[in-house]
């Protein structure tokens, strides 16, 4: 068994293909129209065919309360693997995304939380080992 598909769910599809693709770096893989909504996923460009991350709307009414508890309490939606934190949290702030929390060492791992502008902290970690 293996992830094939993991989700973040996003308030405005098209602010979140523009930020996920041309800050963060991801490619477009899949889109397909579904009505008001599409299925839309993106994936890392050194892996076209690994796992895809679902643009997800939020529209369901128990999605927007959970992101905002999340928010809140400064806990991100999901995590990206990342060669070197420190790189990236510059490259990022310097393409005006605002960090909630800078590069920390955390044992094995250094992580910075974004906020991905739809709604959502995002987590960048490099592992130390």
């Amino acid at each position: 068994m293996k992830i094939v598909l993991t989700s973040v769910f996003v308030d405005d599809q098209d602010k979140a293909l523009k930020f996920y693709t041309d800050v963060l770096g991801f490619v477009k893989k899949t889109e397909i129209p579904l009505g008001k909504f599409r299925w839309l996923t993106v994936v890392g460009p050194l892996q076209p065919d690994g796992v895809e991350l679902v643009l997800e709307p939020d529209n369901h009414p128990a999605v927007k309360p959970f992101k905002q508890a999340l928010v809140a309490d400064g806990i991100p939606a999901t995590s990206f693997g990342v060669d070197d934190v420190q790189a990236e949290y510059e490259r990022l702030k310097a393409a005006g995304v605002v960090f909630t929390q800078p590069p920390v060492a955390m044992g094995p791992v250094t992580t910075a939380v974004l906020d991905d502008t739809c709604g959502n902290l995002i987590q960048i970690a490099q592992r130390m080992f």
